[in-house]
């Protein structure tokens, strides 16, 4: 049973680990999550349906997210976000490991994912925690085409030789707005931060088949109707970071995301924010303190700060995280 008054601090949840035809060791070898040789995902902190989150510290451990979100809406979300998505929690955090490439695929925006599949859109970002020597990333298409060409580059198998693909490597991030064209590359391990949504149109799979012979499902004609097919030089985020000051590196109307270089101590005060706070770790390790309860983050790892938390104390020799929130405003230019 949950208690009747809420208690404020940190608060951490049990991974939920997908393996995936694409999937890789680094999730386990690098990030230290308890993953399979082919695990691809792990979902962090999710509210997808038949996904929900379980949380592993503290008070409400073994609790799920969505239950704790119904009983305490305003002092977990905050204010602002139950004004703005009611009793949703409207984000989904992930690491991702690709051994292999992911599929070439698109996400579509709110009214069509609302009209088809009764869910949000799905507009992300990535941060680019390790990258193999040559690794690479596929954002948006390499010039304008039209949804004939797209159609006669997909019967002809030459879709590869149309896609902007960019070398990446730690640190690097991108914004990946729903109908853009994307395929996270083999050798890449990153966070993503997206909408709530697990809504994904494939456009093409690099004729990869299971050990049956049979290729993973496409979505053509979806996938054209949500896509964008203009070219547009928005996909790299260029940041600058500061030590023990929030460097911003997405700010849209689903999320605003800052990196953290943390030295010494810090503080943050969220007292006017009217949103939940969520750290994710890509570099080093933490100490995270919220109304004098002490959580130690590590490489790898994700922590909630609820909404009811005024003063966040940050404390590390040398670490990175990221600062996930929803904005009052947002840049709209």
């Amino acid at each position: 049973m949950i208690s009747k008054k809420f208690e404020s601090y940190g608060i951490k949840f049990q991974p939920i680990l997908k393996d995936k035809i694409w999937g890789g060791s680094k999730l386990k070898t690098i990030l230290g999550k308890p993953a399979s040789p082919n695990t691809g995902e792990s979902w962090e902190i999710s509210t997808v349906n038949g996904e929900i989150s379980v949380i592993e510290n503290g008070t409400y451990s073994g609790v799920k997210f969505d239950d704790l979100i119904a009983e305490f809406q305003s002092e977990i979300l905050g204010n602002m976000v139950v004004e703005k998505f009611g009793g949703e929690f409207p984000l989904l955090f992930k690491y991702i490991d690709a051994a292999q490439n992911l599929s070439v695929q698109v996400h579509p925006g709110d009214e069509m994912a609302k009209k088809f599949h009764n869910s949000y859109g799905k507009t992300e970002m990535w941060y680019i925690i390790q990258a193999d020597e040559k690794a690479e990333i596929n954002v948006g298409w390499k010039n304008e085409i039209t949804p004939e060409q797209y159609e006669e580059v997909l019967q002809n198998g030459t879709i590869a030789e149309h896609l902007n693909f960019i070398k990446v490597s730690t640190g690097d991030s991108f914004f990946i707005k729903a109908g853009k064209v994307h395929a996270i590359g083999a050798g890449v391990l990153l966070a993503e931060i997206q909408q709530t949504s697990d809504v994904t149109y494939r456009v093409y799979d690099w004729d990869r088949v299971d050990d049956k012979g049979n290729g993973r499902e496409l979505h053509i004609d979806k996938a054209r109707d949500a896509m964008s097919f203009i070219v547009q030089d928005e996909d790299s985020i260029r940041y600058e970071p500061k030590i023990n000051e929030s460097s911003q590196l997405v700010n849209c109307e689903y999320f605003t995301t800052n990196l953290i270089a943390v030295q010494g101590s810090m503080q943050k005060d969220y007292s006017s924010l009217g949103s939940f706070v969520v750290f994710m770790c890509v570099m080093g390790e933490v100490t995270i303190s919220v109304d004098g309860v002490d959580e130690n983050l590590v490489y790898g790892q994700t922590i909630l700060i609820p909404a009811a938390a005024n003063v966040v104390e940050l404390s590390s020799e040398s670490a990175k995280i990221l600062e996930v929130f929803i904005s009052r405003d947002y840049d709209q230019s």
